[in-house]
């Protein structure tokens, strides 16, 4: 049935309407960024000074006390910050009383507002900064889980006008938000919709592409990802207060929303639901605007009547209770490990994921700490991505999957340890080592999610991938804390931690067999059905054709 629909695709060719599904797909990649990016310039590490907050007034049945904020005290200078308390002297008995500081004045000199500043993001809640990011990626966490499901169930289009209108209301509700419980919550139900509009988008992408051109639509598709980054460091450096950058870097969603009016839903899943007028309505108009011709309707209908048993079993599917379907995604979950060959796969998926995740999004929130310019350092990550999605494609296919992987992997890691060493002060070697890290992961991530594919049988691989970028977001999760809190007591640990965690995901990668070149099994049976021999001949690397 499937090749059957691909067959279709082919004919219906590449035109104009999927030009617009392109652009949609691409727009809500780059509009995304933004928000899960933009920590680095709206909860950036500001440097703050405390203000003594007493008032003069006499102590009770006490002298008044001095209050000067008292410097260069002895048992003051250990590992604490001198902003975060401050001493006042007794002039009647010499002594010394500390007290918390509760107002700071904030060095204003690269942002003249921020959420750190405006919401005193310091000392005990200087957590909360590496907070902001980190529920956006535990939103992300929970969508995902969420997306797929509603997405084969209700269809693609609905899920994504729904969670992009959600997703652009909050971030336009945000920028005027006065209080930062409400805005954390709403950073986590924009980090919930996110993949509702981002990755559904790209699955409709990938679905109503023809075959031959999916694996180059896909790699395209995430060039508005890199491009949305150079308009965010653009975007940063010309507006400086947090508010109004979140205010205009959201607006722009505002102008996607006519377009989805064109967009069709998927004819793939119109087909496999059952609702083949629908489907066969959706092929005719883009059969229109493509100036292509397709087969005659009776000969579509019999295309789509063998969706009839997946139809059937669609349906059987939504009658389940809550409890049959726990059980069978934990058997979904579970298969992934019940052999060994596909346990071992999974298991090192779930490393290179969580590894990718971790060290990709630490980089984009490393700004700070890594230049003296942020804006500077965002902009050329934005440009390392452009070579590291393009160039993909030539490489995997010259030199195989796992070779370029474990390149790249090597690579990031062996710049991030270089960072140990050297000097702060040599800010262009510090930039030079950063930057070649962040392309060899960026590409190490394009690689991997390849690799991904065509390692898990086909009986297993939408379970396996989807599993996959879940461990992922957990890498997400974490990243802001090692980048924010970690540094603090040790500035080296961040790059230590990165560093060598990417070496970890290169060594264990170097253990997974070539996938260029070697048949694919279908079934996790077929898999474990393999030949010593062969499976030991699979398990190196193809020659390059």
């Amino acid at each position: 049935m499937t090749n059957k629909i691909d067959d279709l695709l082919t004919q219906l060719g590449t035109g104009r309407w999927n030009a617009l599904h392109f652009f949609i797909t691409g727009y809500c990649m780059g509009l995304t960024t933004y928000h899960a990016l933009a920590a680095a310039f709206l909860t950036p590490n500001v440097d703050y000074t405390c203000i003594s907050a007493l008032t003069g007034e006499e102590e009770e049945g006490g002298p008044p006390i001095h209050l000067g904020v008292v410097k260069d005290i002895g048992y003051l200078n250990d590992s604490r910050r001198d902003e975060c308390i401050f001493v006042v002297e007794n002039p009647n008995n010499g002594t010394y009383s500390e007290f918390p500081c509760s107002e700071w004045h904030f060095d204003n000199s690269t942002f003249s507002s921020t959420i750190t500043s405006e919401f005193k993001l310091t000392c005990d809640r200087q957590h909360l900064r590496a907070w902001y990011q980190s529920i956006y990626m535990s939103g992300i966490f929970i969508g995902g889980l969420c997306c797929a499901f509603l997405a084969d169930k209700y269809g693609r289009k609905r899920i994504i006008v729904f969670g992009l209108m959600v997703y652009v209301s909050l971030g336009l509700l945000t920028s005027w938000l006065r209080d930062l419980s409400p805005l954390l919550f709403c950073r986590f139900v924009m980090g919930v919709m996110m993949p509702f509009c981002g990755n559904i988008a790209y699955v409709l992408l990938i679905e109503v592409t023809e075959a031959r051109l999916r694996p180059v639509m896909g790699v395209l598709a995430g060039l508005p990802w890199a491009f949305g980054i150079l308009i965010l460091a653009g975007d940063g450096y010309l507006i400086r207060s947090w508010r109004w950058l979140q205010l205009v870097s959201s607006l722009p969603g505002v102008f996607l929303i006519p377009w989805l009016l064109f967009m069709d839903e998927s004819p793939r899943w119109l087909a496999v639901a059952g609702y083949h007028d629908k489907a066969l309505e959706v092929l005719r108009k883009a059969a229109r605007w493509n100036g292509t011709t397709l087969p005659s309707d009776d000969v579509i209908r019999n295309i789509f009547k063998e969706c009839q048993d997946l139809e059937t079993s669609s349906k059987q599917t939504k009658h389940q209770t809550v409890k049959e379907r726990l059980r069978a995604a934990t058997e979904n979950f579970v298969i992934l490990f019940r052999t060994t060959k596909l346990r071992k796969i999974t298991a090192i998926m779930y490393v290179n994921f969580l590894v990718l995740n971790m060290v990709y999004y630490g980089l984009s929130l490393s700004g700070g700490n890594l230049s003296n310019d942020p804006y500077v350092f965002m902009a050329l990550s934005g440009l390392m991505e452009i070579p590291a999605y393009s160039l993909t494609i030539p490489i995997v296919s010259r030199f195989g999957r796992r070779i370029p992987g474990v390149g790249s992997f090597l690579l990031s890691g062996l710049m991030l340890l270089s960072l140990i060493p050297t000097p702060k002060d040599y800010v262009i070697t510090t930039m030079t080592l950063a930057m070649i890290g962040r392309v060899a992961i960026s590409s190490a991530f394009q690689i991997v999610v390849f690799y991904s594919s065509e390692l898990f049988p086909t009986e297993v691989r939408s379970r396996g991938i989807s599993t996959s970028f879940m461990v992922g977001r957990i890498g997400s999760i974490v990243s802001p804390f090692i980048t924010e809190l970690l540094v603090i007591a040790f500035p080296w640990a961040p790059s230590l931690v990165f560093g060598a965690t990417s070496m970890v995901a290169a060594v264990v990668t170097l253990t997974l067999p070539e996938t260029q070149g070697v048949a694919l099994p279908d079934t996790v049976a077929s898999l474990e059905e393999r030949a010593d021999k062969a499976y030991s001949r699979s398990w190196r690397a193809a020659p390059a054709p």
